[in-house]
């Protein structure tokens, strides 16, 4: 069983965290200054903590918070249009309640998945410096060790990807060689471990181009259902997991 007070102990310490002044710098003006559109709001300006299901079997992992989305509500992928598509495909795969993630106070209940991300803090350009991604690798170290259960990961993004590989590395485990190359829907079974299923990282960049496609995105947590052992959601019966139509094999 996943040890839920040390992850509620891992929540704060990554929400005080400030190793890394660039990042808190960003961060911490970001919420002062706020976009237009959010002007009324307090923005929670802090770590990003991982999100979801204690005895999760399936673990998702990002590149970074999004400056007006989890750095301003404190929630991973909550209240921007990345978390809009991803958790709308969750929520048609059957790992999330509904399909919408706009605060903390919002009812968002993860069945049997955890979010979580590379780096905690929102970073200048979405693009946090090798040093900070490092800095930031403990913590995703630690949440694997939290999360015994976790049977499948989906890296989003080459970033989550790399990331996933050092910190599991890091924690003693023995990885491939040569690491298969990052495309998405591609798999790696781990022995003895999860199994990695690729997805491109629902950006806007991704999303608005039809290069990550929704039915795309539930095939991957569609595959996740089936390498698990769970019975597919029938909201998303529009995608064949067992077609593989995400494996494209594109580098990304």
């Amino acid at each position: 069983m996943a040890d839920g007070d040390s992850l509620t102990a891992l929540e704060h310490e990554v929400s005080r965290c400030r190793a890394c002044p660039r990042l808190v710098a960003w961060r911490e003006q970001v919420a002062i200054e706020r976009r237009a559109s959010f002007r009324d709001e307090t923005y929670w300006g802090q770590g990003v903590p991982g999100f979801g299901d204690p005895e999760a079997q399936l673990l998702l992992v990002g590149l970074a918070p999004a400056a007006h989305g989890a750095n301003r509500t404190g929630r991973m992928f909550t209240g921007d249009r990345s978390g809009d598509f991803l958790y709308a495909s969750l929520h048609r795969c059957g790992w999330a309640n509904q399909p919408t993630a706009v605060s903390v106070g919002d009812g968002l209940v993860l069945h049997g998945a955890y979010v979580t991300a590379a780096v905690r803090c929102a970073p200048p350009a979405n693009t946090p410096t090798p040093d900070e991604r490092d800095r930031c690798q403990p913590f995703l170290v630690r949440e694997l060790a939290m999360l015994p259960t976790v049977r499948v990961v989906v890296p989003l993004g080459a970033f989550g990807y790399q990331a996933f590989w050092r910190a599991w590395e890091a924690s003693g485990r023995a990885a491939p060689r040569p690491r298969p190359r990052f495309g998405h829907g591609v798999e790696v079974p781990l022995a003895g471990g999860p199994t990695i299923v690729c997805s491109f990282h629902p950006s806007q960049q991704n999303t608005f181009t039809g290069r990550l496609t929704p039915a795309m995105l539930d095939a991957v947590f569609l595959r996740a259902r089936a390498i698990v052992g769970l019975p597919q959601a029938p909201m998303a019966t529009h995608v064949d997991a067992g077609t593989g139509e995400a494996a494209t094999g594109e580098a990304g």
